[in-house]
């Protein structure tokens, strides 16, 4: 096998360990919502510059109270901006975390794939006189537009006049 870019030993020990740890994250977690997608598209984003536009603004009604009328809730406010910079460092933690999954997930599937393309090449080449004829065949599904005609399914195609193999009698 030419590549190997990933290389685990996921243990029964190892993923016993990490079901604890997600199972343990996910309890600690449990106030976290879900949105639907309707629900995102119609939200009000909130990007780096209107970050610095929402601290700023909680910071002048903050420290001028006489403004803030009372059916807004400046506290509420306060504290989605204190959980909000709490739960960014985990947030940015769980999604690195995530990524080397992907990616580690991602580049065992491309050895897994590069492996048996290299096993199934190796099979049309050798395995011709080895009776791996189906095996070859039911593979190669795999590759649509590909597929081998069994000879006995080929239909003959002769031009008009001409007699066709095993037929004494031209067509006319």
């Amino acid at each position: 096998m030419r590549q190997n870019l990933a290389s685990l030993n996921l243990d029964d020990n190892t993923l016993t360990a990490i079901d604890v740890a997600l199972d343990s994250l996910e309890t600690a977690f449990v106030a976290l919502i879900a949105l639907n997608p309707e629900q995102r598209r119609s939200l009000a984003r909130m990007g780096d510059k209107s970050e610095a536009f929402c601290r700023q603004t909680l910071n002048v009604l903050t420290l001028n109270p006489q403004i803030v009328p009372p059916g807004f809730d400046l506290a509420e406010a306060q504290n989605d901006m204190a959980a909000l910079d709490r739960l960014r460092p985990r947030l940015m933690r769980l999604m690195r975390l995530t990524e080397r999954a992907d990616d580690s997930a991602t580049a065992l599937g491309s050895d897994l794939m590069t492996a048996s393309l290299e096993g199934y090449a190796l099979l049309k080449l050798s395995g011709r006189n080895q009776g791996l004829e189906g095996l070859r065949d039911a593979l190669s599904a795999r590759f649509p537009g590909h597929r081998r005609t069994p000879a006995s399914a080929t239909p003959v195609v002769t031009p008009p006049g001409t007699t066709p193999p095993g037929n004494t009698h031209p067509t006319a």
